[in-house]
């Protein structure tokens, strides 16, 4: 709907109450003065329906979906914010861009973003690039995921994964098993066992409006909008691949059945964190994953962690007295003399604070993960359209934005070593206390 159409609409509603307001004619000036405004609001119904048609007229053949033109044939922007404040003045009647290009969407009902005044524009390629790849540094967890970019006519991936649960004779890689032969003897066969991983992808959206004074500006309405969504996809992203619920989203670790669970100390005081804890984690680690594995911790355990350093406690909570105490679990923290990472290590690994852990106490307070046992997949580019029209009486400007993602830890199950009775795996946790 155009400018012109709603002050009509506008106009017209006006005009209306003007007629009511005359009530019943009881002489001829107020026959004539009613007559008159009634004349009006009639006039302006037939521009009204005549604009409508004319609208819907544009609608099919003025900007066609298809084929579009080559922005590098008419150049490209040197900044979002550039192309930003080109779709503002197409959107209020200026003259088009030949750089800006119409977005199609072909399953959309009634009014939509495929032609005409109701349309959006495609944001340039190398934007919508550089918005999930900022998303993708900013993580914490995304960013050490195993990526798969997807080709163009492909929405998800279906792989074949070995199918493993125990290092034993006869199970490990799903039934592979080397024997020692004599000279002459028959060799025994064994099989490969196999089980299908099907990651399909899933839209992660965001919808900002803009206002017309901040379309002003286009350094200031850029900073803004890729600060924003850069922040807010790198978040959402990171919370799912912790514990995403695999329903229209990625499954998290912390949703995977190849979770481990470590168990708490039997007299260990309640939302206490103790050294124990994080040696029986770490031997519950499969070993391949200790040169990837990270801790992640909700940020109010820090305290404990460092204390670690000072003395050795009990499970009750108290310093050791007499007897052997247990080596410490030394924590080093970020930026000292030993450790010049951004992030404090324990173990060797590095120690994350996340939002996405859970209230010290509570299951999944502390996680050690092996993100290179995570699979990602990607379609690359977000999809960045915008619309002058959503939000028309409000003075602002809609920026949508599409990320299609999917991801799974690659193991399925925990895995029950060649010798020893503990489950192993790149994940593991700490039980409530």
């Amino acid at each position: 709907m155009s400018k012109d159409l709603a002050s009509l609409r506008q106009n017209r509603a006006t005009a209306y109450d003007a007629l009511i307001a005359l009530g019943t004619p009881e002489a001829e000036a107020d026959q004539t003065a009613f007559d008159a405004a009634a004349t009006n609001v009639e006039n302006l119904d037939r521009q009204i329906k005549s604009m409508e048609r004319a609208q819907a007229l544009k609608g099919s053949t003025a900007v066609p979906a298809a084929p579009r033109q080559d922005p590098s044939e008419a150049g490209s922007f040197d900044s979002f914010g550039e192309q930003l404040l080109a779709v503002a003045r197409a959107g209020n009647g200026g003259e088009r861009d030949p750089r800006l290009v119409w977005q199609s969407i072909g399953a959309a009902s009634g009014q939509n973003e495929g032609s005409g005044p109701d349309g959006g524009f495609l944001v340039q390629q190398d934007f919508t690039s550089e918005l999930l790849k900022k998303a993708y540094e900013r993580s914490d967890l995304a960013s050490r995921t195993r990526k798969i970019p997807l080709g163009p006519n492909s929405n998800g991936l279906r792989m074949n994964a070995v199918k493993e649960t125990s290092r034993a004779n006869g199970s490990r890689f799903g039934g592979i098993q080397a024997f020692w032969t004599g000279e002459g003897a028959q060799k025994t066969a064994s099989q490969l066992q196999f089980r299908q991983m099907d990651l399909r992808l899933h839209k992660l959206t965001g919808l900002l409006y803009a206002t017309d004074e901040n379309l002003e500006d286009a350094t200031s309405l850029e900073a803004i909008i890729n600060e924003a969504f850069e922040e807010e996809f790198a978040f959402k992203i990171d919370w799912a691949v912790f514990e995403g619920t695999g329903a229209g989203m990625p499954l998290g670790v912390t949703k995977s059945p190849a979770l481990v669970t470590v168990s708490k100390e039997g007299s260990q005081v309640a939302d206490s964190l103790v050294a124990e804890n994080i040696l029986k984690m770490w031997a519950r680690l499969w070993v391949r994953s200790r040169k990837n594995a990270i801790w992640t911790i909700n940020q109010q355990l820090e305290p404990q962690l460092y204390q670690m350093n000072v003395k050795i406690k009990n499970v009750a909570g108290t310093e050791n007295v007499g007897g052997i105490a247990l080596p410490p679990v030394v924590y080093v923290p970020p930026g000292g003399q030993n450790n010049n990472n951004d992030y404090g290590l324990l173990m060797g690994r590095p120690v994350i604070p996340t939002e996405f852990n859970s209230a010290p106490g509570d299951k999944g307070d502390i996680v050690l993960m092996d993100l290179k046992e995570y699979l990602m997949i990607d379609k690359g580019a977000a999809k960045k359209a915008t619309s002058i029209h959503v939000k028309f009486i409000t003075d602002e400007t809609a920026f949508r934005f599409v990320v299609r993602i999917d991801g799974q830890p690659v193991w399925e199950s925990p895995l029950t070593p060649f010798k020893g009775s503990d489950t192993l795996s790149p994940y593991v946790t700490l039980e409530a206390r």
